[in-house]
């Protein structure tokens, strides 16, 4: 090859979709490079929030990081906000199994979740004090994004193409009609607030208590049908990158999820979290905390990630979308990442339902007579006052571990979530 054909082959640009094609085909895909930037405003000082860039699946072995980036919006004190920042990470840490691949990691990641959220919102509560917090936690591992979140805070996907996806559920009453009916389902009441002369004002609350959302950590005060079980997305990004931007309600009562995306585009991490709070200080002024993470996850090549504009659906984003069916979806909506060529959905679930967010394959050694409840993760022999009750949680007895073993304070949580009233339990002699 001459000089001149060297050149031109240098200088020809190779399409979006032939680079994924061959990384597919390859099997190698290189690991973006994680770049945060992180801004906000204190109305109430009750917003705070975690970034952890040097956390390892594997001790000691550096291929195997991962980024975890976190909003915690207090209410009604800042207790919960910084229990939940300090021991949220260890919780769902402990509930995946050791010495696993990275693939099953990432599988077991939604459960540990789930896992993670309860045993953090067990724990604050046993220190008696009545704080509540809302929980945007994402784990970035390569490529993948894992989100898990309960309240309002939100976290949004900006990916090539401009196209602009929640990955969080807000767990506001006044706005998702679901949740209202399962917190009536299991005893509260949901209605706005009355003032003198019987009027009613301001958004619907959860009665006791008077919370305006339906999931959290913490709220030891209000009914335990306001729980801290997470929504849980799982999504894949391809080379293309894109911008996550993690942000509690003081943006968001501002700024729509396309207006904060728009606003900052082009921008390197640390300038555009600086601009969103500023763009939702001018839209609205400070009238709430208003803390923004954003995170770009961008080829090892490109400084920031680069601006594009938003494009037709065409068949070039169909053909590039290896999108998957979770077993179990919240939302049964359209999705907008269905439109983008370049984004994997692995997993997506919302029920409220401890039972089902468990699963029933949890690990046993049978061998070793010990049990380990599959929330709080302590190891306890049979007969040390556990419960096993009858019903699709629980086996029979002459097959009592087929699913999910939970000790007697776990239980009784699982079951105050659900509305039911406290049972007889039979203990394993």
């Amino acid at each position: 090859m001459n000089r001149t054909e060297l050149s031109r082959t240098k200088s020809s640009p190779v399409p979006l979709g032939t680079l994924i094609g061959r990384e597919i085909r390859n099997g190698r895909v290189e690991k973006p490079f994680v770049k945060y930037g992180q801004s906000g405003l204190a109305k109430k000082g009750e917003d705070y929030f975690l970034i952890k860039t040097d956390c390892l699946r594997v001790p000691g072995d550096a291929s195997t990081a991962f980024s975890v980036f976190a909003i915690f919006d207090g209410h009604n004190g800042i207790s919960a906000a910084i229990f939940a920042k300090e021991s949220l990470l260890s919780n769902v840490l402990s509930a995946i199994p050791q010495d696993i691949s990275r693939d099953a990691w990432l599988q077991a990641l939604p459960r540990a979740l789930v896992v993670g959220f309860v045993k953090t919102d067990i724990e604050f509560q046993q220190k008696g004090e009545t704080s509540g917090t809302t929980a945007t936690f994402v784990l970035v591992d390569g490529w993948t994004i894992t989100v898990a979140s309960v309240g309002d805070s939100r976290c949004i996907l900006d990916t090539q193409g401009g196209v602009v996806s929640l990955l969080t559920v807000d767990h506001r009453l006044e706005e998702n009609a679901e949740e209202r009916e399962r917190v009536t389902a299991s005893g509260g009441e949901v209605g706005r607030l009355n003032v003198f002369g019987g009027n009613e004002v301001g958004p619907l609350r959860c009665w006791p208590g008077g919370l305006c959302l339906s999931r959290s950590i913490g709220d030891t005060d209000v009914g335990e049908f306001i729980v801290p079980i997470p929504h849980v997305k799982q999504v894949k990004l391809s080379n293309a990158g894109g911008r996550l931007i993690i942000a509690s309600d003081g943006i968001w009562d501002a700024l729509s999820s396309d207006m904060a995306a728009q606003s900052c585009r082009g921008l390197p991490a640390d300038l555009a979290a600086k601009l969103v709070v500023k763009e939702a200080l001018r839209s609205r002024g400070l009238k709430d905390d208003t803390t923004c993470l954003v995170v770009d996850i961008i080829p090892s090549d490109l400084p920031v990630l680069p601006p594009t504009p938003r494009k037709k659906h065409n068949m070039l984003t169909s053909l590039l979308f290896f999108g998957k069916k979770s077993e179990n979806t919240v939302n049964k909506g359209t999705n907008k990442l269905s439109a983008v060529g370049v984004v994997e959905e692995l997993f997506e679930e919302g029920s409220a339902m401890l039972t089902e967010r468990l699963g029933k394959d949890f690990p046993l050694n049978k061998n070793s007579g010990i049990f380990r409840c599959a929330v709080c993760q302590v190891d306890q022999p049979p007969g040390d006052g556990l419960s096993v009750n009858s019903g699709p949680f629980f086996s029979p007895a002459s097959n009592p571990w087929e699913g999910p073993f939970l000790c007697t304070n776990c239980r009784k949580k699982k079951d105050a979530m659900e509305g039911k009233r406290p049972s007889k339990t039979t203990v394993i002699a």
